[in-house]
């Protein structure tokens, strides 16, 4: 029973990630053709991505050239994690 709640909890937490990614990944490519701020998802995505950056932002400077690489590091950090609890999740 211990096993397939830890299994859930996992399965669970990869789907988050994986979601997360594929949130940056949208608002990355969505930067790019400027859409309407006043548009929900666009204000959704905004709202969800722009904490994460944020975080990045203190840490590491990420404006290289003109471009921001917020994205792709926090998609590199999200992957990290992601092999990490999937080692883990296998070794459990």
């Amino acid at each position: 029973m211990t096993s397939a709640f830890m299994v859930s909890i996992f399965t669970v937490i990869l789907g988050a990630i994986t979601l997360y990614k594929w949130v940056i990944i949208i608002s990355a490519l969505l930067s790019w053709v400027r859409p309407d701020p006043f548009n929900p998802i666009v204000q959704l995505l905004d709202r969800l991505t722009a904490p994460a950056y944020a975080m990045v932002r203190k840490i590491i400077p990420t404006v290289f050239g003109g471009i921001d690489l917020a994205p792709v590091i926090l998609i590199f950090v999200l992957i990290f994690f992601e092999t990490f609890l999937k080692r883990l999740f296998i070794g459990f």
